[in-house]
């Protein structure tokens, strides 16, 4: 049964509560969520919802795996299944499967219990192997803090390297920026 339509709207709205200032990038987004086809399905054109999970240690950097199919590193996320409960148990699912980190390994950020961190529509390459054409993602990226030690266990079919970034190297700027808002988990 695919995530309820209110369940993402109220997940967007709630973040755009708290970034107003981030609607108008948003319209993609939000002109999905106004279609009758189901924004979290894969093959729904032009674009679709995935989840992320943005996962920080204890020395305030964030977990990056290299895609091979992107050619870059990302933090870890993907395309939402039909057995997803909610959308942050699909980031959750999507870091186990490319890390190997339970979801019993994580908590939420403090302070983003249940709302994102960021929302970030970007476009992706046609895929004529999978019969993909170019298309967007609106990808929902939750923050979580690491629990314990940093044990990654890589999904090689589609990750091949890990890379653990300070706030101010994390590639993608929107993130980078609300993190360097958040007070240093390393600080006296």
């Amino acid at each position: 049964m695919p995530l309820s339509r209110s369940h993402i709207q109220t997940t967007t709205e709630t973040y755009l509560g708290r970034y107003p200032e981030e609607r108008a990038g948003l319209g993609p987004l939000l002109d999905a969520l106004t279609r009758p086809e189901d924004p979290t399905r894969r093959k729904t054109y032009p674009g679709h919802i995935t989840c992320s999970a943005i996962v920080i240690d204890r020395h305030d950097q964030v977990l990056h795996i290299y895609h091979k199919i992107l050619g870059k590193d990302l933090v870890p996320g993907g395309h939402i299944e039909p057995d997803d409960a909610a959308l942050p148990s699909a980031a959750l699912r999507e870091l186990q499967e490319e890390a190997g980190i339970p979801p019993s390994a994580v908590v939420p950020l403090t302070g983003h219990e249940g709302i994102l961190l960021d929302i970030d529509v970007h476009d992706i390459a046609a895929n004529p192997d999978k019969g993909e054409p170019a298309h967007q993602h609106y990808d929902f990226r939750f923050a979580f803090r690491l629990l314990g030690e940093r044990k990654i266990y890589l999904q090689v079919e589609e990750v091949t390297d890990y890379r653990w970034l300070p706030f101010a190297k994390v590639p993608a700027p929107t993130i980078a920026d609300k993190l360097a808002l958040l007070p240093s988990s390393t600080s006296p």
